[in-house]
């Protein structure tokens, strides 16, 4: 009987095509706008933390001031590079501690100039920026001491001033001072907020110092926490060390600020989720849509069918075969609209993963469950126009033109 039912059911179908289709076009629009919006969303979401955790495992990067970004310092006292060795010496569960002093100048060489961002600081910032190189070697202790003329280098600051050719072991420019090429920073690509981490060039800290900035100020302090380790405990510990070499009374406010990345990420992850399931959302009311035009038709295949509908309870069908032929044939149209949508939204999200520059982020559970939901809409719409059809009156039936 099943089989039976789903072949008149295919034969009814087939016999409108053009109209079938337009009625499950609703169905097919609403499955591919929900499936696409939640897979870019996901693939959002994942380029974020990829792109955060770019910035270091477990980092906590601490700044003067009581807020972060521009003008959050507030005059607030910049950190020296012996608070890196206290926190480094004094507070357990921590890989690296690194101090940052940062500047941007033009740098110079081989007959061309570029701007980039120089930054100075000790190996260390290497292991708090999960940075790997690419060619040469790190800065030795006796360069970090003395504050030697050497650097390391970005793939974005090589391809602009050396545009393929070697640039170990060259001289870079830098304002009045030039420093030699020891090595090379591996490619990280754009970082969490819109920046190219590749535009850097990376000197000992008493170079930039000493010869470029003219000052003792480090901007940052950079603490990789160890895998497992408690962060609050080590946020806390930091904080009152801090507060102790800053001398701050009981009553004062921090003068400092610290981001656990991990914590932005997960913040910026749930934002991302809950702007995914509200597009989600809104694509999912033209399934609505779609199941009310798959009502419409079905109840136009009822009147159209009336005669052939009374001769078949006429001969002896039940109403309940009735019933399941016509709510089969609802239900076939929106599962082939499903089908049709999840394949064009396979293809949608994979062409605008590449043009967002997202990773594309395969959902079965999302994919599976919006063809579970297009075959429900067409047994929830699909239903009365079979009730209706099943309770004709054969007599009726038989005389209607």
């Amino acid at each position: 009987m099943w089989l039976n039912t789903l072949l008149l059911a295919l034969r009814s179908i087939r016999r409108n095509l053009m109209r079938s289709f337009l009625t499950i076009l609703g169905i097919v629009i609403g499955v591919s706008a929900v499936i696409t919006m939640v897979t870019l969303g996901n693939g959002a979401t994942l380029a974020i933390q990829n792109q955060i955790s770019g910035l270091g495992t477990n980092l906590l990067q601490v700044r003067p001031g009581q807020r972060m970004g521009p003008g959050g310092g507030g005059g607030a006292t910049a950190f020296k590079e012996s608070d890196a060795d206290a926190i480094a010496s004094q507070i357990g569960g921590i890989i690296a501690v690194a101090p940052e002093a940062r500047t941007g100048s033009t740098v110079v060489a081989n007959g061309r100039n570029w701007t980039s961002s120089i930054i100075g600081s000790t190996n260390e910032w290497l292991v708090t920026g999960n940075w790997k190189l690419a060619e040469g070697r790190e800065f030795t202790n006796d360069e970090l001491r003395a504050g030697a003329a050497v650097c390391l280098i970005g793939e974005t600051v090589r391809r602009e001033l050396f545009a393929g050719q070697a640039a170990l072991g060259d001289q870079l420019r830098v304002r009045q001072m030039s420093c030699e090429i020891v090595g090379i920073l591996a490619s990280k690509g754009q970082g969490a907020f819109g920046n190219d981490q590749d535009d850097t060039v990376l000197m000992p800290i008493n170079t930039l110092q000493r010869r470029i900035t003219g000052n003792t100020r480090v901007n940052t302090l950079l603490v990789s926490m160890a895998d497992g380790s408690d962060a609050d405990r080590v946020k806390t510990g930091l904080t009152q060390l801090l507060r102790e070499r800053r001398k701050l009374a009981e009553t004062d406010e921090d003068n400092f600020n610290v981001l656990d990345t991990k914590q932005l990420a997960e913040t910026l992850s749930g934002t991302t989720k809950v702007l995914t399931t509200l597009l989600g959302a809104v694509a999912a009311v033209s399934l609505l849509v779609g199941g009310i035009g798959i009502m419409n038709i079905m109840l136009v295949s009822v009147t159209e069918r009336t005669r052939e509908i009374g001769l078949r309870l006429a001969i002896g069908a039940l109403e309940r075969e009735v019933l399941l032929q016509f709510l089969i044939e609802a239900v076939v149209l929106a599962a082939l609209g499903g089908i049709i949508g999840i394949v064009l939204a396979t293809a949608a999200s994979i062409g605008l993963s590449a043009v967002m520059n997202v990773p594309y982020v395969f959902n079965p559970g999302v994919n599976l469950l919006s063809f579970v939901f297009s075959a429900g809409i067409g047994v929830l719409f699909g239903y009365f126009p079979a009730r209706r059809a099943a309770r004709l009156d054969p007599i009726d039936a038989l005389r209607h033109e």
